[in-house]
């Protein structure tokens, strides 16, 4: 490890420590030149969990992402954070599961619908006219009787 403070190529290592988590290694290490101290730390290189775009691009899944859009349609309705974080802690656990590490955008908002529908009826209308692309007036309405319809059954 080069020491940050002189540049020299030799240390030793002082302290090791398992990080809270337990996906990293805290280790305190001393110069051999300069004797000043430093610390680093050790991680594994993780493979990205990526998403297939509907136009075929790949993309780095971005949790933060997903909620917001989440939040979005859920703007001045009663629905709590706590079940909006669950609802994507559901839809990353699926993209854990699967062994190539790829999921495609569609079934996430698929699954991010159904779990609105059941918590808000309007944020998943609002949710679905964006994710769904609704181009006219009669798309909208097409998608409010069948929740009507659902919500009589």
């Amino acid at each position: 490890m080069t020491c940050p403070f002189c540049g020299h190529r030799e240390d030793k290592v002082i302290d090791s420590r398992e990080s809270k988590e337990g996906d990293s290694i805290r280790r305190r290490r001393e110069c051999l030149a300069c004797e000043r101290r430093f610390t680093t730390y050790e991680r594994c290189d993780e493979v990205p969990y990526m998403v297939i775009k509907k136009d075929g691009r790949r993309e780095k899944f971005d949790r933060q992402k997903v909620l917001s859009g989440l939040l979005r349609a859920c703007e001045k309705r009663p629905v709590p954070m706590g079940k909006l974080a669950e609802l994507v802690d559901d839809v990353a656990s699926t993209l854990l599961e699967t062994p190539d590490r790829e999921l495609p955008t569609t079934l996430i908002g698929e699954r991010l619908m159904e779990g609105l529908k059941t918590l808000d009826k309007i944020a998943y209308v609002r949710f679905a006219s964006v994710y769904r692309d609704f181009q006219d007036v009669e798309e909208f309405v097409s998608e409010l009787k069948n929740v009507m319809l659902n919500r009589k059954v």
